[in-house]
């Protein structure tokens, strides 16, 4: 006698034995005991998962004859009936299977239907079941639209495919469509280990789990794969069998490669990417199982229940989980996979992998290094709250001498917040000169603006932080990063206090540094004008005779400009404008170098001469400034702000609101008109 594959010797042959397709088993059993029957089934799902076992069970159910030869529909064919017998050997004349891949013409569509006809001729229904339906041509399935909508009430059609995406929606919509799903592996372990145990053939549980794993899904597949194990192991499915067999990737690679990982030992790493090239053993192969690998070490981290107990790396799992922490696996699943699908865009196959290894060793998280190292990791902290790297004097007690900061004088960055009691000694001296000056100042404010005497050592703490056109953007290293928001109401009279303190700045005397007081950080800028009156005066009048009112501000907002040269000039300040022969200077400061690059100066220049009609000379230097017409700008959208949110909340009906119901404005969602 031949043998009999497994997958055709253990096919379900009925609802009760098939496996993993409960929802399609329910609703099908529940249809016939209550006699509720369609005359069309469509099923779909990938290869192996039962489409024609299912359809060969129906038909059983649908003319089951019974033992006694008395039966009628059910839900539980006997199997022992001419009508059941027939069907599972493949010769019931009233159960016809058509391959739509060999009949797929509208020829052999017309003959199907012409014998649909007629009555079955020992059943109580002519079955018709087309595989592989998605592969008859457009005429094909227009021509079996009507007799699908309305067949003979002796014909039931049962269409299988595995591309549902292919059929028309016509043919979708007359008929009952199920989904049969992927088996677990769970599912195809479990019937394999009883398939194997009623041939009485040994078998080691990791290699039917690597066979479940290869069999992505499918139940055909899964016990072909077992015939083919059978016969690779001469009688005996084993492990390392399977493993040559598929030629699956030896775990113990990967084990290495975390344990590496885990020591910060990129030489390690590189060793097992070597050592699997002269194996010459799939990079695509290991990253997938290293990805899997990763998934189970997440799944011992969190939800240590869920990790089967079968496992044949389940200690490594287990060890590996507590070397790493949660972040880590998750950051190196994430790294793994993406590295597997740029594969391809590698140089080649070794180059791509081992350059995921090493992404893996250098985006390891700063404080798991320190870790590795064996080394107590620093506190993490926020960019804007950072403590200097850099000796600077901002940070100094403010009884020294402090130092102005210019163009070529870095910008301290903010010291992090904390209580000057646990601060060190430079900090501490800066909180009680803070407290000093905020006491003499006479305000309650946290911030006041009080100009400083020339001689006091201790120089006075301005009202707030500079404009970003007081301190050029480039410099200004205390802003905080794009990721933290700001309330809208904050933000505005961030900016007010901003523009108020250049104008202090602006009207501070030309020896008089400014010390500027923010977020708890000192910075000491450069005076932000040194317009002497002789100065103002030689503009006036050089103003008077351009027939300009002086307001520089105003000037560059209105001229027609755009790019970089509007840009240098609104954020320019005028320091003087004088007569020079036929000609007017214009001297301007400007914040940083970038902006008066590219010819931006002479653009300028001619803009300007052909607004006053005059020979035009424009001069620059750089410098901190304060009086632009960039700042004028945000001043003016402050106070359209707050008088927004003034408006808002002096509003009659939003009162009522706030006291009755307890409502509340959402901060930052006014703007104003």
């Amino acid at each position: 006698m031949s043998y009999q594959v497994l997958a055709r010797k253990y096919r379900p042959r009925s609802f009760e034995t098939l496996v993993g397709q409960e929802h399609v088993v329910r609703a099908l059993t529940h249809a016939l005991e209550q006699q509720r029957l369609h005359h069309a089934y469509l099923f779909t799902g990938t290869r192996g998962v039962g489409k024609t076992t299912l359809s060969r069970i129906l038909a059983k159910s649908l003319n089951c004859q019974g033992p006694d030869g008395n039966g009628g529909i059910t839900a539980q064919p006997c199997g022992v009936c001419d009508a059941c017998v027939a069907i599972d050997a493949g010769r019931f004349v009233d159960y016809i299977e058509m391959d739509a891949a060999s009949n797929r013409g509208v020829d052999e569509m017309a003959q199907l239907l012409e014998q649909a006809v007629y009555a079955p001729s020992n059943a109580r229904f002519k079955v018709y079941m087309i595989d592989e339906v998605h592969m008859l041509t457009n005429h094909a399935f227009n021509s079996m639209l009507k007799t699908l909508e309305e067949p003979p009430e002796h014909v039931k059609f049962i269409l299988a495919t595995t591309d549902p995406q292919k059929i028309p929606v016509t043919v979708l919509s007359r008929c009952l469509q199920f989904n049969l799903k992927q088996m677990p592996p769970g599912h195809i372990i479990s019937h394999l280990d009883n398939i194997l145990g009623q041939e009485n053939i040994e078998f080691e549980a990791p290699a039917l789990r690597l066979l479940a794993q290869g069999a992505h899904g499918s139940m055909r597949d899964a016990l072909s794969l077992t015939d083919q194990a059978i016969a690779y192991a001469a009688g005996k499915v084993t492990l390392e069998a399977v493993q040559g067999m598929l030629g699956a990737l030896d775990q113990s690679y990967l084990i290495r490669v975390l344990d590496a990982l885990a020591v910060q030992d990129g030489a390690g790493l590189l060793a097992v990417a070597d050592e699997m090239a002269t194996r010459s053993l799939s990079y695509n192969a290991a990253l997938q199982d290293l990805a899997t690998l990763l998934h189970q070490i997440a799944l011992a981290q969190t939800v240590p229940a869920a990790l089967a107990e079968d496992l044949p790396q389940r200690e490594d799992i287990v060890r590996l989980a507590s070397q790493f922490s949660a972040e880590e696996a998750q950051l190196f699943y994430q790294i793994v996979v993406h590295g597997r699908n740029e594969l391809g865009l590698a140089p080649d196959e070794y180059a791509g992998f081992s350059m995921t290894l090493l992404r893996m060793l250098a985006f390891r998280p700063v404080a798991a290094n320190a870790a590795a190292a064996g080394s107590t990791p620093a506190p993490a902290v926020r960019p804007q709250a950072a403590a200097p790297s850099r000796p600077n004097p901002a940070v100094a007690p403010l009884s020294a001498a402090p130092q102005v900061a210019t163009a070529s004088t870095p910008v301290a960055r903010p010291a992090a917040a904390a209580p000057a009691a646990s601060a060190g000694p430079a900090n501490s001296a800066r909180a009680a000169a803070l407290e000093a000056a905020r006491a003499a100042s006479g305000k309650s404010s946290p911030r006041p603006a009080v100009q400083a005497p020339a001689p006091a050592p201790a120089p006075a703490v301005a009202a707030s932080a500079p404009a970003p056109s007081a301190v050029p953007a480039a410099l200004d290293e205390r802003a905080p990063p794009p990721w933290d928001e700001e309330p809208a109401a904050a933000a505005a009279q961030k900016k007010t206090e901003q523009y108020s303190a250049g104008n202090a700045v602006a009207n501070a005397a030309p020896s008089a540094p400014i010390v500027i007081a923010a977020d708890e950080a000192i910075v000491v800028a450069a005076p932000a004008s040194t317009v002497t009156p002789a100065m103002a005066a030689q503009t006036a009048k050089v103003a008077a005779e351009l027939g300009w009112d002086g307001n520089w501000p105003q000037l560059a907002a209105d001229l027609s400009l755009r790019g970089m040269v509007a840009q240098m000039a609104q954020q320019s300040e005028l320091v003087r404008c004088e007569q020079s022969g036929n000609s007017v200077i214009f001297h301007l400061r400007i914040p940083v170098e970038t902006l008066r690059a590219s010819g931006n100066i002479e653009k300028l220049t001619a803009v300007l001469g052909e607004r006053f009609n005059r020979s035009v000379r424009v001069e620059t230097e750089i410098g901190a400034v304060a009086l632009t017409a960039n700042a004028r700008a945000q001043a003016d959208r402050a106070e359209r702000q707050r008088e927004a949110e003034q408006t808002m909340h002096n509003d009659p009906f939003v009162q009522v609101m706030m006291r009755e119901f307890d409502a509340s404005i959402v901060p930052g969602s006014i703007r104003p008109l």
